[in-house]
């Protein structure tokens, strides 16, 4: 028997009021907004400082410019097809993305990828707090980095309890500012750089093209997790064309605008010199002085937005964790802000931990690591949601361990496994490298064998055993 615990029924209209909502289905009465502010959240989401330097991390890779450019935009596209496929299934289904993951894995066998998707959470939580406390310090002027750390982390907190109506708005102050901000260094770029000098440095290199791909996909690929949690507030009569359309342009311009802008600072400005001071050289760009100061502003409500995105991911996979045991579909508000606190808490104190040794070396690291393991849980959910189940959920059997979905889902996990491993051969970063990804000269195309491998061996065998009812059953909540 499942077990709820109740808040309150309707939430009031204000941005500033706490979201009632976890990991529960929204009713239809609920519902409110449109696509188009799926575009606005995934520009803003997208244009900030992370996605910068992980374009200057292509040609700090050895990818000539031009090579990078296109290399990344070709990983975005395919990335962001992805992401936009899981976030059209939000207004459908109108849950938490990864509570869907358990229509694939079982109530309980969905823990699986979702302690790998807090693991991600923490590492650009981490990420995050250190670039943005620098940017707070050296907007007041402060010496010691862990002040500009506390307070990135308490405003992150904030944003995340409060939840979803204020994520938008933050996303559509990002996606402004972001536009203006880092457009204006873009021009500051060009008038006081030779940006022309930045193309034909080195010469093509098929292997460090695939790891522009690699970087930018790993880049779109990551935000699947989380994505349908900001789209399952629409109506649920909002088309999936609208929803994957609005989400894709959104992410894939964004991420295209801000990883070309670190290409090209990458290469006319120096590589070393940025990757050593990202913020600084940003406000150096700018202008230095007030200007800098703004830029240091816009870096810190950019990166507010994506901060806030993964509190609230990484507070939403922690409550599907252990309600699959639990059995309950609703929490109180105590328990949603103090799960919420101690995520930021934890992350800060990973910050903090990271800053002392310097983080960007293991930031690379965790991207294209990241690729290697939810590409297999990306790949299985899409499979699934769209050519077996055809969008056709029990949601109210998603919360029973005992029911048609069952605790554990060994086909989906077995399939899991097997698109990590394959991925091993062909395989090429900082730790290892696969036997086969040394006989193509370095290219890792390990991302792009799980996709093929996993589909091939999962859809056949899903496709016998797996549970479908003949039409989307919501319990009544509407």
């Amino acid at each position: 028997m499942v077990t709820e615990i109740s808040t309150t029924k309707t939430p009031p209209a204000g941005i500033m009021t706490r979201e009632i909502r976890t990991i529960e289905r929204v009713p239809e009465s609920e519902r409110h907004g449109n696509p188009s502010n799926q575009f606005s959240l995934w520009f803003g989401v997208n244009m900030q400082i992370t996605a910068i330097v992980d374009g200057a991390l292509a040609v700090t890779f050895g990818t000539e410019a031009l090579a990078a450019i296109i290399g990344l935009f070709l990983g975005n596209v395919i990335g962001g097809i992805t992401m936009a496929l899981h976030s059209a299934q939000g207004p459908r289904l109108g849950v938490p993305q990864m509570i869907s993951s358990r229509v694939q894995f079982g109530v309980k066998g969905a823990a699986l990828p979702l302690f790998l998707t807090i693991l991600m959470y923490l590492g650009f939580q981490a990420t995050s707090i250190v670039l943005c406390g620098q940017a707070i310090n050296l907007i007041f002027g402060l010496e010691i980095p862990m002040i500009g750390m506390l307070v990135f982390g308490a405003l992150t907190t904030v944003v995340a309890v409060v939840g979803y109506k204020l994520i938008h708005v933050i996303g559509r102050i990002a996606a402004v500012i972001g536009a203006v901000g880092f457009g204006y260094v873009a021009v500051r770029l060009f008038l006081g750089y030779d940006v022309s000098s930045a193309f034909g440095q080195v010469d093509f290199s098929g292997a460090s093209f695939m790891l522009a791909v690699a970087l930018a996909a790993g880049w779109q690929m990551t935000f699947a997790p989380y994505v349908a949690d900001y789209s399952r507030y629409l109506p649920s009569k909002t088309t999936v064309a609208s929803t994957f359309w609005t989400t894709f342009l959104g992410s894939v311009l964004g991420a295209q605008l801000a990883m070309t802008l670190g290409v090209l600072i990458a290469g006319s400005v120096g590589a070393g010199v940025f990757l050593n001071s990202q913020v600084g050289t940003l406000g150096e760009i700018a202008g230095g002085g007030l200007i800098a100061i703004i830029m240091y502003v816009v870096i810190v409500v950019n990166k507010l937005s994506v901060n806030s995105l993964n509190a609230y991911g990484g507070f939403m996979c922690i409550l599907t964790i252990f309600t699959a045991w639990t059995k309950q579909r609703r929490v109180s508000q105590s328990v949603r802000t103090g799960i919420i606190v101690s995520f930021t808490v934890l992350a800060v104190v990973f910050a903090i931990l990271a800053n002392e040794v310097g983080f960007l070396g293991a930031f690379r690291n965790f991207v294209l690591a990241l690729l290697s393991v939810f590409v297999p849980w990306s790949v299985i959910n899409l499979v699934d949601y769209y050519l077996i189940s055809k969008e056709r959920v029990n949601i109210p059997a998603l919360y029973d361990s005992s029911g048609p979905y069952r605790a554990f889902n060994w086909v989906a996990i077995g399939c899991y496994f097997l698109g990590v491993a394959v991925q091993m051969p062909f395989m090429n970063q900082a730790l290892y490298t696969g036997p086969l990804a040394n006989a193509m000269g370095g290219a890792d195309v390990s991302w792009i064998v799980a996709i093929v491998v996993t589909a091939a061996v999962y859809y056949p065998l899903a496709k016998r055993t797996q549970y479908v009812p003949d039409e989307l059953i919501t319990g009544g909540d509407d």
